[in-house]
């Protein structure tokens, strides 16, 4: 990889102040260095995995997007829709936060009108205007993260909404307002 001046100067900088402090300038200078982003899936429902770079050269890597699309598609009816790469963005945010890189675990991620209403004419907790059908939002578990550890980091990002289900087992995820329950 060839570096202009101005990177090389720039990562040097930000090197010899990760030197004198550890944590903050090294976090800096690995994201001026590294520009791709990973993340994998594992879904629950339909045992497919998926690892993939879905951000490189700070664009977004159409074709991982639509493996992604895929395999966050809506289990029930076969319904895929384009996922909010912001969604993806707190993802991999979270992943980085908890130092991981195994998959998210996927619960449910987009999810069709037919199964939105299914689920909540079974349950009055599931929103009439569910993020999920817009590709907003996804339920996840981690392995080797409990729950509460999750649902901590991920509110401590403040990307959006966060909820918490113990009995269940999973964390929900969104992009719409800030707000947890």
């Amino acid at each position: 990889m060839k570096f202009t001046r101005r990177q090389f100067l720039t990562s040097s900088a930000l090197g010899g102040l990760a030197f004198f402090s550890p944590v903050p300038a090294w976090s800096a200078a690995s994201r001026t260095i590294s520009t791709s982003r990973y993340l994998s899936f594992y879904n629950v429902h339909t045992g497919e995995y998926l690892n993939a770079c879905y951000r490189k050269n700070r664009r977004y890597c159409h074709a991982t997007l639509e493996d992604i699309n895929y395999i966050m598609r809506d289990h029930r009816t076969g319904e895929i829709k384009s996922i909010d790469s912001g969604l993806l963005d707190l993802l991999y945010d979270l992943s980085r936060h908890l130092q991981t890189l195994k998959p998210f675990h996927i619960i449910s991620g987009y999810r069709s009108q037919a199964t939105n209403d299914m689920l909540r004419s079974r349950n009055q907790n599931v929103a009439k205007r569910s993020l999920h059908l817009q590709g907003k939002a996804i339920d996840i578990r981690l392995p080797g993260c409990s729950i509460s550890s999750l649902r901590r980091v991920a509110a401590s990002l403040k990307g959006g909404g966060v909820g918490y289900y113990p009995r269940s087992q999973f964390v929900h995820l969104d992009t719409g307002k800030v707000r947890y329950w």
